[in-house]
């Protein structure tokens, strides 16, 4: 199978499209799958909020992005960390 990464935007009541709360990654390989966050500390680390929302934890919500998307996200963070916002 090798390995596929499917990446989402992570919404909650406060966010919308053009300014998701965050961008999720799930990683699956032939050995299983990782969930990871993209996170404050401006790393992937792992996160079971995605495990969480598919048995009902509707909290947040996740969309399916592209690559190229799920870039921009993780760049925008980086800026906002980079200016203290």
């Amino acid at each position: 199978m090798g390995e596929q990464t499917t990446y989402y935007a992570i919404f909650d009541a406060d966010s919308s499209p053009e300014r998701p709360l965050g961008v999720f990654r799930r990683v699956k390989t032939d050995e299983g799958q990782t969930d990871e966050v993209f996170s404050r500390n401006l790393r992937w680390e792992f996160s079971p909020l995605l495990y969480s929302a598919e048995r009902g934890d509707t909290m947040y919500d996740f969309t399916p992005i592209s690559t190229e998307e799920a870039n921009q996200i993780v760049n925008r963070m980086r800026a906002r960390a980079e200016v203290g916002e």
